[in-house]
């Protein structure tokens, strides 16, 4: 078992834990495919995947093609004649030729409990329907996005109060544990195979975009307070208000549902709350920050303008 080979291929914050338990277990990764460094914040200056200096500091070499899709990203990874790759938020499709590369086969590991939500989006995708459970699954990685046969998957609860960024770190240390679970099948070839459903729940849900955060306040309260917290903190969820005839974005971060009704979209100061009315019921405010400004209590806000509304999908 020493003497097999893995390749581990991450991007994302959510694969660390994952990837942290195979640099302490044996046997270590021979290395980390991840992606390229990327220009960040207002100087631009190169940043690279948060993944990364794990892999540095623990003297694992670190690739990082523009795509694995072209013949010298393919061979530099051939060469190191991988027995198991294990893929988390890489972040790039894979191609046939890298998932048939290692013997003991191409795993993924996803933060939803599929068959349900195969993409990008969906640790966000489950708040926002309402689910009470999500989870994470190991699957075999074929061409077909996220719809491998199924090794194993283990669920946790979505809490009331969880948002796209408390789930995603619970989910991330739930990844470490199916991959502690996991590791030892591979490694001897006895994992399962469970083919997964193309029927019932499977679904598909895309990479989000700060357009996707605009709330359409005709909707119901308890649909939106369940959007703000899916999408906190990405993508964000916003409104766009008139300032002294200056239109400006209004950030919104999660709401509490409170009884009362008025025209969707409308503001109203209510002590020391700000209301905020739907398509039906209403939500309280919590912080709010205005495009340019600091993040603030929505009261705050709520004083310093002399409007009454916000807009919607208009």
């Amino acid at each position: 078992m020493g003497e097999r080979r893995i390749v581990f291929l991450g991007t994302g914050e959510i694969a660390i834990p994952a990837f942290r338990l195979l640099l302490e277990e044996a046997p270590m990764p021979v290395a980390l495919v991840t992606q390229p460094d990327r220009p960040a914040g207002r100087s631009r200056k190169l940043k690279p995947p948060p993944i990364k200096p794990l892999a540095v500091d623990a003297g694992v070499p670190v690739l990082q093609p523009e795509t694995v899709r072209n013949e010298e990203a393919l061979e530099e990874i051939r060469n190191l004649k991988p027995d198991l790759m294990v893929v988390m938020a890489y972040g790039q499709i894979l191609p046939q030729v890298l998932i048939e590369m290692a013997p003991l086969g191409c795993v993924n590991l996803h933060a939803s409990l599929l068959p349900k939500y195969r993409g990008a989006a969906c640790i966000q995708a489950a708040i926002d329907a309402g689910d009470e459970r999500t989870g994470v699954t190991l699957m075999h990685v074929v061409k077909k996005l996220d719809a491998g046969d199924v090794i194993l998957a283990r669920e946790i609860p979505i809490d009331a109060g969880d948002t796209g960024g408390s789930l995603h770190d619970k989910l991330a240390e739930v990844a470490r544990e199916v991959m502690a679970e996991g590791l030892p099948m591979l490694l001897d070839g006895s994992a399962p195979r469970t083919p997964q459903s193309e029927l019932g729940e499977a679904s598909y849900v895309g990479k989000l975009e700060r357009e996707d955060g605009r709330i359409d306040w005709t909707r119901p309260a308890a649909e939106i307070e369940r959007r703000l917290r899916a999408y906190d903190p990405w993508p964000g969820c916003w409104a766009s208000f008139d300032d002294d005839g200056v239109v400006k974005r209004l950030k919104l971060f999660p709401a509490r549902l409170v009884e009362g009704s008025a025209t969707p979209g409308s503001v109203h100061l209510n002590g020391d709350g700000v209301q905020l009315a739907c398509g039906e019921g209403m939500l309280e405010l919590g912080d709010v920050q205005v495009d340019g400004s600091r993040r603030m209590p929505a009261v705050d806000w709520r004083r310093g303008w002399r409007g009454d509304g916000v807009r919607g999908l208009d």
